[in-house]
């Protein structure tokens, strides 16, 4: 049995990913960790792997904790751009138990972000629009910023937005457009363009119950796993998993 420490015990996808690992017969949550919680402040929770699932503005300073602890880690805080992930490569070394960072656990949203990448080279121009729940703590999500990165990597990027900053927030000259609403889990879309023809590819959560697969896949990975790796692709190369 695998112990599961949650840091960031009481959150929304902390909560939900909880309910999808008391379901399993392999994984087993030993404890919280929330330093905003009493009852939870205590981080040296015996555990085999850490879902770290907190604020991006202290994300690093758990990360730091679990390494020194040497402990294996999936990351789902968002925020994470490549300045991010080669910041946290700066103190997790290639030969150290896994810190596998998830953009997204949802694996129809992984698969958003493929078909994206892969659309890129043929289309001249791209935009992003994303929609998070109204307390979401960052914007853009770190699911638009690892997209923009991915299609910018392929060479897709926004036409020039000029003196228009409605045009959305450029990352890697990619516009990104987000947006905050009560009602919402998330949703994305890409708009891709040329001339005469329009690409949109669309991703929505509807439910948390979307990121359990993924989640519950990271988990049972990265104690395999060494150094830091980004994106669930690797795990779905082999749906029978």
């Amino acid at each position: 049995m695998t112990r599961v420490l949650i840091s960031g015990m009481g959150g929304r996808l902390a909560t939900s990913i909880v309910a999808a690992i008391e379901s399993t017969d392999d994984l087993s949550v030993s404890g919280g960790y929330n330093p905003h919680d009493p009852e939870l402040s205590d981080p040296s929770v015996p555990a085999d792997v850490v879902l770290e699932v907190t604020r991006p503005d202290v994300v690093i300073d758990n990360l730091t904790r679990w390494h020194s602890r040497g402990l294996p880690c999936v990351v789902g805080t968002s925020g994470f751009s490549s300045d991010r992930v080669e910041e946290v490569r700066g103190f997790w070394g290639e030969d150290d138990p896994g810190c596998l960072i998830v953009p997204n656990f949802s694996v129809g949203a992984v698969l958003m972000m493929q078909f994206a990448e892969s659309a890129a080279p043929w289309f001249g121009d791209v935009e992003i629009v994303e929609r998070h729940h109204a307390d979401k703590p960052d914007a853009p999500s770190g699911t638009s910023l690892a997209t923009a990165e991915r299609i910018a990597d392929r060479g897709g990027a926004s036409a020039d937005a000029g003196d228009f900053p409605a045009r959305g927030l450029a990352h890697r000259g990619i516009s990104i457009h987000s947006m905050r609403h009560a009602g919402v889990v998330a949703e994305q879309e890409v708009l891709f363009s040329s001339k005469g023809e329009t690409l949109r590819i669309v991703h929505v959560s509807g439910d948390y119950r979307s990121f359990h697969h993924g989640a519950l896949l990271a988990l049972r990975a990265v104690s395999e796993m060494a150094g830091v790796h980004v994106g669930l692709d690797v795990l779905l190369q082999h749906p029978e998993t």
